[in-house]
């Protein structure tokens, strides 16, 4: 079974083929970051028609890369929400489109399911049952994944997400957009001078709160008499501190919550290399195991959309010709 994928949920256009034997064929990605930059932001009409103008381009390289006819493509999966609606009615469109040219079935994926199963395409992948952590700009969510479409939300964030508070606090440094890498760059540089408080680290549930400890990094910066680069890298380094304790921690205790041994981490903010290693040092320590995907896969991608694509058709999840797009769509 050969599987196309179509990732066009925000500001990344993505494309691949999975196959059930021969695994990820090729992939390709344009990122629409230095478009968005200016603006501090995406912008959801521009982040559209930069889709229209890529998608097909990138399929036809897609294509030519693997060198793979679009009369072999057996099914197409599409991210269907959650995300941007304009963006979103891009991949879906051409999903639709193709799919019906070619009289083969299409598969919606959501997006999330599409990072929570990422790290399953690398050499040594977890098995069900396990414990996800998808952490990203939009999310940071503790999952109970029991096997492919029966997922837990365990714990939630009550404002903003990791992702976004990486984002916001490496604005308040001067650090642009996007700046969660930048920020964690900095942070390389910076020492132990700052404390910042770890949101509810103690609360016996997994919930998280981050927009507080923003709020510190803003007291904390107006409390300097002159922000100097190296002060600014110990900002940067108490912050992330603060954030990779806390979502260590809340791994450690759903992972003893529900007695699994092996949690998987997705999402941007997935890519963080303190976290990694932190991560890796804490579960350590209980014999438990992590699992992450390739830094490439941390992001949108077409990748994982193929895939879950694949494995939902494996377990027989398919649907009519008709076809919708949800912006918003709860992964439970």
């Amino acid at each position: 079974m050969l599987v196309l994928g179509i990732e066009t949920s925000c500001d990344e256009t993505g494309l691949a083929l999975f196959d059930n034997e021969k695994g990820l064929l090729g992939h390709v990605l344009h990122s629409q970051v230095d478009l968005h930059e200016a603006y501090g932001g995406v912008v959801p009409e521009l982040a559209s028609r930069d889709h229209i103008r890529l998608i097909l381009p990138l399929l036809e390289s897609l294509f030519k890369k693997t060198g793979v006819k679009k009369e072999d493509v057996d099914a197409i999966a599409y991210t269907q929400g959650p995300g941007l609606s304009g963006a979103l009615l891009v991949g879906s469109s051409l999903a639709e489109a193709l799919a019906f040219a070619l009289q083969i079935p299409t598969v919606p994926i959501h997006h999330l399911e599409g990072h929570l199963l990422a790290p399953l395409l690398e050499k040594d992948p977890p098995t069900f049952p396990f414990l996800a952590l998808l952490v990203s700009g939009g999310h940071t969510q503790i999952i109970h994944v029991k096997k492919i479409g029966q997922y837990e939300i365990i714990g939630d964030t009550l404002d903003d997400a990791a992702g976004e508070a990486f984002d916001k606090t490496a604005q308040l440094l001067g650090l642009g957009y996007p700046g969660g890498l930048a920020l964690s760059l900095l942070a390389e540089k910076g020492k132990p001078r700052f404390d910042l408080p770890r949101p509810l680290i103690h609360s016996k549930d997994l919930n998280f709160s981050f927009s507080g400890l923003k709020t510190a990094v803003l007291h904390l910066i107006r409390a300097q008499e002159n922000l100097t680069d190296e002060i600014k890298a110990d900002i940067a380094f108490a912050f992330q501190e603060a954030i990779t304790d806390v979502l260590s921690k809340k791994c450690l205790a759903g992972l003893d919550q529900t007695h699994l041994k092996h949690l998987v981490v997705s999402g941007g903010v997935g890519a963080n290399k303190q976290l990694r290693e932190k991560l890796k040092t804490e579960l350590s320590k209980k014999n438990y195991e992590v699992f992450f995907p390739r830094l490439e896969f941390c992001t949108d991608n077409g990748a994982m959309i193929a895939f879950a694509g694949a494995m939902r058709l494996e377990t027989s999840l398919k649907r009519d010709l008709s076809f919708i797009v949800k912006p918003r769509w709860q992964l439970a």
